[in-house]
């Protein structure tokens, strides 16, 4: 655990190392935090729920830092508001990374200590080893968003865009699936986060989904057949949202003229040719919602995609590594959720509601993060985030 853990919070590290200064309290939006805060909040998490309570004679962090650092935990007292995590230029990144060093050697002498071996502290460093992987995931997507908006469109990394190659050349087909009562949800040993569980049975009609994500090009097919002129396609909340945002492509596209011609997308390397058979990625669910009505077919709920995984799993490309993939599912608990006594009880089961559940994991989820009953969730008109779709019926 220790050594996977220390880890994990190096490449946090390694994760700003290509950027500038000036880079490190970028915000480019309310919903997003800027690297410097990803790295102190990270930090905090162990502080406060792990080191405070069970390392004897530890002292936490000051209590202005906690403050400043918290992110949504009621229970855990006052916190800065998040619109505003730009400003938060001080304390500096040579104190928070001072900070970092401190809690990294704490968190080894308790996790050497006679003590380790309690349930409650292997949990709690196994959360936080894993919500330091989902924040290294939204660092990354938050940097993207602040350098698209920037007019000198600022490269974050050489090969940082890598790993989303093109699909496959083959021919995408549908994958039939037998409809009756399964069982989702993690179930047995490992890792999960709170909301996975339980595992429960659910009953679901004969369906079928396709083995492959939407590429650009099936993408741009809608856009030129007016997609985002009619209303028809979309939900009414969508259509406005976007009549109001004056959405015209996914978020990252760049070009002149109509939208469906449009040659170029924003990406951690710059500004990149779009590639016509990659996947189809930074959508809104609204977005990914009329594709699909406009193809004929839907969304899969998230109980679809994960048993056509339990039955067809090698013919199901890119369900990991990718992109996450919108779901039809509001997010709501698994009948017999209960989340965890006190403030980390606060980490998933507070935002069920008004989101939707994405599936999978993108190129930029950490190695050995992603799981088949893993539930990401958002809100259906955000798109800064690495998702797209896959079709359903």
């Amino acid at each position: 655990m220790l050594n996977l853990l220390l880890a994990v919070r190096q490449r946090s590290e390694s994760l700003v190392a290509p950027l500038e200064p000036e880079d490190l309290c970028l915000q480019g939006m309310a919903d997003a935090s800027p690297p410097k805060w990803h790295l102190a909040h990270t930090t905090w998490f162990f502080d406060t729920f792990l080191l405070q309570p069970y390392l004897k004679g530890y002292e936490g962090c000051d209590p202005r830092w906690s403050y400043q650092f918290n992110s949504y935990y009621e229970a855990a007292g006052a916190r800065h508001p998040r619109p505003s995590r730009g400003v938060l230029t001080r304390p500096t990144i040579r104190e928070v990374l001072a900070w970092r060093q401190q809690v990294d050697a704490a968190l080894t002498q308790l996790l050497t200590s006679p003590d380790a071996d309690q349930e409650d502290i292997q949990q709690l460093a196994e959360l936080g080893l894993h919500h330091e992987q989902q924040h290294q995931e939204l660092l990354l997507m938050d940097l993207l968003d602040g350098f698209s908006r920037q007019p000198l469109e600022p490269a974050y990394q050489t090969g940082a865009d890598h790993h989303l190659r093109p699909l496959e050349p083959t021919q995408a087909r549908w994958i039939s699936c037998d409809g009756g009562l399964y069982e989702i949800g993690h179930a047995g040993a490992g890792f999960h986060f709170d909301n996975e569980g339980p595992s429960h049975r659910i009953w679901l009609e004969d369906f079928a989904l396709m083995d492959h994500l939407v590429c650009n090009d099936d993408f741009r097919c809608f856009i030129a057949d007016g997609g985002y002129q009619r209303p028809e396609l979309w939900m009414s909340e969508g259509w406005a949202v976007q009549q109001q945002l004056g959405w015209q492509a996914p978020r990252y596209w760049r070009g002149d003229g109509p939208a469906d011609q449009w040659q170029e997308e924003f990406t951690l390397e710059g500004r990149r040719h779009l590639n016509r058979k990659a996947p189809v990625r930074h959508l809104s669910w609204f977005e990914a919602d009329a594709y699909a009505r406009w193809c004929g077919a839907r969304l899969p709920s998230e109980a679809e995609w994960e048993v056509a995984l339990q039955q067809h799993q090698p013919l199901i490309h890119d369900a990991h590594g990718k992109l996450w993939q919108w779901t039809a599912s509001p997010y709501r608990p698994y009948p017999g959720f209960l989340p965890a006594p006190g403030a980390v009880g606060e980490y998933n089961g507070k935002f069920m509601s008004s989101q939707f559940v994405l599936r999978g994991s993108s190129w930029l989820t950490p190695e050995g993060h992603e799981r088949d009953t893993y539930r990401n969730f958002f809100a259906p008109a955000n798109r800064w985030m690495a998702a797209g779709l896959r079709l359903a019926r």
